[in-house]
C-alpha cells in the first residue's frame, strides 16, 4: 500500500515552521490559519483538518503518515481512521506515557495527555471536537513508558492497556490479523542517538534496536496509519535527530516497497 504524507507544522497551537523543509511535493500540508481562541479550541481546528485527511487517504487505498511537532494530532489520526471504518490496534511508542488527567498531571500540559484523551479518560474537548469514539484499553500498547509521572503512573497500572516496557518485546507479539496504527514519539530514542527533543529522557532504546522492531512491524503488511511527534527543529543544528527518525520512518514504510 502507498502512503499519504500529511505534515502539521505546529506544535499544539504554535508553528513549528523548521518542520517545513521536510515537504515533499505530493505531502499535504495542514496549515490552518487559527483564530484568536483557546488552546483547545485552535488544536481543534488541526485535528479536525487531519481527521479529514486522514479519512481520505483511507478511502483511496492509502496509508496516512502524519508528521507533527506534538503527540495530540494523533487524536486527528484515530478519529479519520475511525471514520474510514478502520479500528486499528495501537501502538504508542514514547519515552513518556501521555496518560494525564488534570487529576494527575504536576504541569497541567496538554501535551502530556492525548494518549488518556484516546483512552476516553479525562479531558474529551479535544476528541469530541472530532467527533472521537474512546479507543478500548485493550487495543492500546504503550512501549516503553520509561518516564511516568507518579499519578500517571497508577492510571496506567489501573487501565486495561499493555505497557511493554521493553519495545523489543514486539518482536515476539502476535498481532494476529489485525490493523495496526502506530504513534512513534520521537522522543523514544535514546538522547545519544537523538538529542533535539524538548523532553529529553536518560536511557531508551538506541536506533538500532528501533529498527528491528520497525521492520518487524512493516513486515506484517498490516499497518494502517502512522503518526510521528517529530524532534525540535530549532535544537537540531548537526541535522543529526532528523537524519536517524526519517531513516526510521523509512523503516516503517518499508513495506510500500516491498
Amino acid at each position: 500500500m502507498k502512503t499519504q504524507f500529511i505534515l502539521t507544522p505546529y506544535f499544539l497551537d504554535q508553528r513549528l515552521d523548521g518542520l517545513k523543509e521536510l515537504t515533499q511535493p505530493d505531502w499535504i500540508v495542514n496549515n490552518q490559519p487559527l483564530p484568536d481562541a483557546d488552546k483547545q479550541t485552535r488544536m481543534s481546528i488541526l485535528h479536525k483538518e487531519l481527521a479529514k485527511h486522514v479519512t481520505e487517504a483511507v478511502s483511496a487505498g492509502l496509508v496516512p503518515v502524519s508528521i507533527a511537532g506534538d503527540c495530540c494530532t494523533a487524536i486527528g489520526v484515530m478519529a479519520g481512521l475511525q471514520r474510514g471504518g478502520v479500528e486499528p490496534l495501537f501502538i504508542w511508542f514514547d519515552a513518556h506515557g501521555d496518560f494525564n488527567t488534570w487529576e494527575t498531571t504536576p504541569s497541567g500540559f496538554l501535551g502530556g495527555m492525548p494518549l488518556a484523551m484516546i483512552a476516553g479518560l479525562g479531558e474529551q474537548t479535544m476528541p469530541n471536537a472530532v467527533g472521537l469514539q474512546p479507543v478500548e484499553h485493550e487495543d492500546i500498547i504503550l512501549t516503553d513508558g520509561r518516564d511516568l509521572d507518579p499519578g500517571e503512573r497508577e492510571l496506567v497500572s489501573g487501565s486495561s492497556i499493555l505497557q511493554m516496557q521493553n519495545p523489543m518485546d514486539l518482536l515476539e507479539y502476535d498481532f494476529s490479523d489485525r490493523p495496526i496504527y502506530v504513534h512513534f514519539d520521537t522522543d523514544i530514542l535514546n538522547p545519544l542517538d537523538a538529542p533535539a527533543m524538548n523532553y529529553l529522557a536518560d536511557g531508551g532504546p538506541r536506533a538500532e534496536e528501533l529498527v528491528k522492531v520497525f521492520q518487524h512491524i512493516a513486515q506484517t503488511g498490516q499497518v494502517r496509519a502512522i503518526s510521528v511527534s517529530s524532534w525540535n527543529p530549532e535544537m537540531d543544528e548537526d541535522g543529526r535527530s532528523k537524519e536517524i527518525i526519517m531513516d526510521l520512518l523509512r523503516e516503517l514504510t518499508s513495506w510500500q516497497n516491498s
